[in-house]
């Protein structure tokens, strides 16, 4: 198993790596400016960085809990 450092990091890129996929998903209309539209091209990619970073969180979260 990897030490809490390296769940840590592995935890940041996969956040960052789903941030930037959901950035490019919402593209605003040029038209008013105001619309949002919403083009799921990833949707399977990111529910699998959903659920590893959730799966990442429930490690780390054990692992403060037996720090103590």
């Amino acid at each position: 198993m990897s030490n809490k450092h390296e769940i840590e990091e592995e935890l940041n890129q996969a956040q960052a790596r789903l941030d930037a996929l959901c950035q490019n998903e919402a593209t605003a209309d040029d038209h008013s400016g105001q619309t949002v539209t919403v083009q799921p091209t990833c949707g399977d990619e990111m529910k699998s960085l959903r659920e590893e970073c959730s799966y990442l969180e429930i490690i780390l979260e054990a692992m403060e809990a037996s720090e103590d």
